[in-house]
């Protein structure tokens, strides 16, 4: 039996052939999905590390920020009004019809209301509190609290005067939540992500907004982020416009999101944000923005000013209120706007804060250039104990001796005086630089690197090593003084010509600078009329080694030559070395290092390191005394006379000028009780200049004490002094109510004998004296 084999339907076949035909394709998929996700998982592993090693650990680098002086205010204290309201206004501090919160001051006739931010320092904290300050004249009268209180001494919370930046050059003054002031959060949510309390860190409803805004317009005008978004992309990601980067930004925001809440991501945005450039540096976060453009802390900012720097998060560049005002204004106020229309604030405010000004500050309070000269100075003092990472990255407080006060003044001092020569040719082309300080402590209180205050190159001040001339010749007299026995002020010297013939055969011949000798003079006058032959003379006499050992003792280390036109000042200082050598002449024979800082602290308030006062007594205070005396002839009948034709003949003071070779250096050096200032001025390419140390430096330095007001000079004797009558012509002992007579100090044991009656002329003196002897040895007989 035959059986048929029967054929199997086409279209059984057919439908079998697709279905394993289609098995490798689906493999393929299940394939590249695995490793996909593989990748995926890899990347958001990868990812997520990256959010929390960078979030939870040391989130940003923080410059160092570095603080002026503090003002300690006590009755009594030398301090003018209007000093201290510059002072204020340098602070952020505004003036209001009523003293109701911190930052704010009511000025009424000779009296100042003020409450105070309180500060912590690096003694402890200062508390916030109000404070009524009371002038008569250019002093403090009285101090109370504003409740009537009495109050013994408060403190004023320092200016800060500029920062040291990493090489990235960002900037900014960290802040916390609760340190924000009304309305930012809520207008910052208003404007930049409504639904951020609501997202996990994107927000699909805004994408949505910004796609159908963006296709409706026609333009880019809307985006979709969110503040998490915002904050990503500023904080770990670069400005790069791309699909990766877009979705790069989202997984670490949905990342971001997982491990931290939202007032910690808030808080990071406050202070990562970009708000400005100055110069090189970049200004982020709102607590450094409201510095840079209101000179506020970021707790007093109000409606309009708030609204202002949330509305600059859209374009810092385009809408810088210094640059472009009008669109600021114009951003400010749509910002307000969307306030009353999201009930966030109420429409009686928008209005009041509508009609407020910019208010913005005419330059950046925290600029680096503000005192460029004195923070050079700071930075390189800090470089010897700290190492540049600690102070661009650590946030680092450091506290400096910079009185605003007194660098406004010498400032102006510097300004006043360029202009008045101006008429002069060649004063155009010079260069200046100044240094003031306390002689009591060292401390450096205001520097000029340049007549340009806010340049910030070439530091004059430090680093400009000049010829000082006369400058030297006090370091000559009190090597002389030194030795009583044979040196008084009223010793006689000659100011004759003589000339020197060196070992390499030249001749040195010096001459005074009227071409004039002067025959025989006292001591003291040589140095009061600065005279260059008796000055040579007198120095040769000692020893030019003995007096460069008097100049290294004076605090100045040069390793000069001990060539004789060192006596005359060819050899050069910079500024702040001619400071450190005057410092210790004015302060009684005491050495102390100039220095600027007095204390850094760890951002968290921790001290590290102290700059405590150093002190070291190098010559007799005798000496030193008697050096100060004819220093302070220079003033009243020398050649700095003319001084008290801007200042008080009541005001006691000493000083030197100082003059180079053909007038290329004009120097002057001087002080008072609590105020030493060295000015000098020249060219940078050594030129000669119209100017003398008496009409040029000596002018500048007049302006400054004029406003400076420095204390006079203390000339109590030291206990190995004593003042002697002596005739001002002869320079014998005289008695005191002889006509023309003067006083003098000497070191005890050096004074001359005392002089004869005023009945009998001092030319017959000595031949009655000696017939009196022989009268009395006569009757001894």
């Amino acid at each position: 039996m035959t059986r048929s084999r029967t054929p199997a339907p086409r279209n059984s076949r057919s439908r079998k052939k697709p279905a394993r035909a289609s098995r490798p394709w689906l493999g393929w998929l299940l394939k590249l999905g695995l490793v996909g996700l593989v990748l995926f998982a890899g990347l958001m592993v990868y990812l997520d590390a990256v959010v929390q090693e960078k979030f939870s650990g040391k989130r940003w680098t923080v410059p160092a920020q570095v603080y002026a002086r503090p003002l300690e205010l006590f009755a009594g204290l030398k301090l003018a009004r209007e000093d201290f309201l510059a002072e204020l206004q340098a602070l952020g501090y505004r003036r209001t019809p009523k003293v109701q919160g911190p930052g704010e001051l009511l000025v009424s006739g000779s009296q100042v209301e003020l409450h105070t931010r309180g500060f912590q320092f690096y003694d402890g904290a200062e508390p916030a509190q109000r404070l009524r300050v009371r002038f008569s004249g250019n002093q403090v009268a009285g101090l109370s609290q504003a409740d009537g209180g009495s109050l013994a001494v408060a403190r004023l919370e320092p200016l800060l005067i500029g920062g040291l930046y990493p090489a990235h050059n960002e900037d900014r003054i960290l802040i916390q939540l609760d340190q924000v002031p009304p309305y930012l959060l809520e207008t910052l949510i208003a404007v930049e992500d409504r639904e951020f309390y609501n997202h996990f860190g994107v927000s699909p409803k805004s994408i949505a907004r910004a796609m159908w805004v963006n296709t409706t317009s026609g333009a880019l005008v809307q985006g979709g982020s969110t503040l998490t978004q915002q904050l990503v992309k500023n904080f770990f990601l670069t400005n790069e416009r791309s699909l990766t980067r877009k979705g790069t930004e989202a997984l670490m925001a949905l990342l971001l999101e997982l491990h931290y809440d939202k007032p910690q991501i808030l808080e990071a945005y406050l202070n990562e944000v970009f708000l400005g450039q100055d110069g090189q540096r970049a200004i982020h976060g709102f607590g450094l923005a409201s510095q840079y453009f209101f000179g506020q802390p970021l707790s007093e900012l109000r409606l309009h000013q708030v609204a202002l720097l949330v509305g600059m998060v859209k374009g810092p560049s385009y809408y810088n209120p210094r640059r472009y005002p009008e669109r600021a204004l114009e951003r400010r106020n749509l910002v307000l706007d969307l306030l009353a229309e999201q009930g966030v604030a109420s429409a009686e405010e928008v209005a009041r804060a509508k009609k407020a000004p910019l208010e913005v500050s005419s330059r950046g309070s925290l600029a680096n250039t503000s005192y460029p000269a004195f923070l050079d100075m700071v930075k390189r003092q800090l470089r010897q104990d700290y190492r540049d990472e600690d102070l661009t990255e650590e946030g680092l407080r450091v506290f400096t001796s910079l009185d605003p006060i007194l660098q406004r003044k010498a400032e102006a001092a510097m300004a006043d005086t360029l202009k008045r020569l101006g008429g002069r040719k060649g004063v155009d082309e010079v260069e200046a630089a100044m240094v003031v300080t306390n002689p009591q402590t060292g401390e450096v209180q205001a520097l000029l690197g340049s007549r340009q205050p806010r340049f910030a190159g070439f530091n004059r001040a430090l680093d400009a090593q000049r010829p000082i001339g006369s400058l030297i010749k006090p370091a000559i007299y009190l090597a002389a003084l030194e030795r009583p026995s044979q040196f008084t002020l009223t010793s006689w010297l000659e100011d004759e010509p003589f000339s020197i013939k060196g070992a390499d055969g030249q001749v040195w011949q010096p001459k005074n600078y009227d071409r004039q000798a002067h025959g025989s003079i006292f001591l003291y006058q040589g140095l009061a009329q600065s005279y260059n032959l008796s000055t040579a003379k007198l120095g040769l006499e000692l020893g030019v080694p003995e007096v460069l050992k008097t100049v290294a003792r004076l605090g100045v280390e040069q390793d000069w030559p001990a060539y004789p036109s060192m006596l005359l000042g060819a050899g050069s200082l910079s500024p702040i070395q001619v400071a450190t050598m005057y410092q210790t002449l004015a302060n009684g024979g005491f050495s102390t290092p100039l220095r600027g800082i007095r204390s850094v602290l760890t951002a968290t308030g921790e001290p590290l390191k102290g700059y405590p006062y150093e002190v070291q007594q190098r010559f007799d205070p005798g000496a030193i005394h008697l050096v100060q005396e004819a220093m302070r002839r220079v003033m009243r009948e020398g050649t700095a006379r003319s001084v008290y034709n801007q200042l008080p003949s009541s005001l006691t003071l000493a000083g030197k000028t100082g003059t180079s070779n053909d007038s290329r250096d004009s120097w002057f050096a001087g002080f008072g009780q609590d105020l030493l200032a060295v000015v000098w001025m020249g060219r940078d390419d050594n030129g000669k200049t119209p100017l003398t140390g008496a009409s040029g430096a000596l002018q500048v330095w007049a302006g400054f004490m004029r406003t400076a007001t420095p204390a006079p000079l203390d000339r109590t004797p030291p206990d190995n002094v004593t003042l002697a009558w002596v005739d001002p012509y002869s320079g014998r002992g005289a008695d005191q109510s002889c006509v023309g007579a003067v006083q003098m100090p000497y070191i005890r044991g050096s004074e001359p004998p005392p002089g004869p009656p005023c009945g009998i002329p001092q030319q017959l003196h000595e031949p009655v004296e000696q017939v009196m002897d022989w009268v009395r040895g006569w009757l001894e007989q």
